[in-house]
């Protein structure tokens, strides 16, 4: 026989009743009236063919058969409810697994350590964190956020900006010793440079009202961004590095930075993720972390300079 909706409606109210030992304390729980209890009594009974309670005027018992059947719709009764729960607690609690993908140096110095607090402020989210330069979609992988150090290209995304990140044009002493260092923005083109794959191949300083647009040269390139940083501390060129991975290196001594008093464009951080996911509760306490986090690490970092 197949369960309609109307008989699955039957056998919770059967269930209240059951439990409750009244017609009018399962009504009065439900928000039904004493005659709609009654009716999915009756049509419960009819469709079954046995009857689940004795009644009297004074007393209400379940039959043997209505003793078994209570316990099948009690069960689904209480799964029904703990789904509900369960729902609920998505929206007040946050917990569930959420899938992150970010470039792989800055998810080892900034996103890791972030998630690091992060998790134990909310202990019932699951991570899964993959670290990769390259950009994947989101979609086709599964992943609930993306960290990307450009703007959103794609229109079937949603984004939100979570940072600004400083860069600086560096090299290590023992290159600046056999090479020199670059007085101006001319003297970039002349030099050796680490070639990063991922980025736009142009590099844009400006001074005032005047601005220099640079089109570096190498002989290494990488799709890394920490290789590319450990080869400028190798002495093998020039690499603009941002402010997270440079300056430590830069107080340590192992790299320099050059022309300080030019502006390089900054690196624009965004959240990406699929349409409407800021909207569950997990997601949306992660992305204020990063971008709570992003501001106080930025602030720490200028009154250290």
């Amino acid at each position: 026989m197949n369960l309609s909706f109307e008989q699955l409606k039957s056998m919770v109210v059967f269930a209240h009743v059951a439990g409750r030992g009244s017609f009018s304390a399962a009504a009065r729980h439900l928000g039904l009236s004493r005659g709609v209890v009654s009716y999915h009594i009756k049509k419960l009974e009819q469709q079954l063919g046995v009857q689940l309670l004795n009644r009297s005027t004074r007393s209400l018992s379940l039959t043997d058969e209505g003793r078994t059947y209570y316990a099948y719709c009690k069960t689904i009764t209480e799964q029904a409810a703990s789904a509900q729960q369960q729902m609920e607690n998505y929206k007040l609690v946050p917990e569930g697994l959420l899938k992150i993908t970010c470039p792989v140096n800055m998810g080892l110095q900034i996103i890791v350590p972030a998630l690091n607090v992060f998790k134990e402020q909310y202990p019932r989210i699951e991570l899964d964190i993959v670290l990769a330069d390259q950009v994947v979609n989101i979609l086709e992988e599964g992943i609930d956020l993306a960290i990307r150090g450009a703007p959103l290209t794609d229109s079937g995304l949603q984004a939100m900006h979570l940072a600004v990140l400083k860069t600086h044009i560096c090299g290590a002493p023992a290159y600046f010793n056999r090479h020199g260092r670059p007085g101006s923005p001319e003297d970039l083109s002349r030099h050796n440079w680490i070639m990063y794959q991922l980025s736009s191949g142009t590099l844009e300083l400006r001074k005032g009202e005047r601005s220099f647009s640079i089109r570096p040269r190498g002989d290494i390139s990488t799709n890394n961004a920490a290789a590319r940083t450990a080869f400028v501390e190798g002495g093998h060129g020039l690499g603009r590095i941002p402010a997270y991975d440079a300056i430590p290196k830069i107080r340590a001594g192992t790299i320099e930075s050059v022309l300080d008093d030019y502006q390089l464009d900054d690196i624009q951080v965004y959240g990406v993720f699929a349409p409407g996911a800021a909207k569950t509760k997990k997601l949306r306490v992660l992305l204020d972390f990063l971008k709570l986090h992003y501001s106080q690490l930025e602030n720490q970092r200028q009154m250290s300079i």
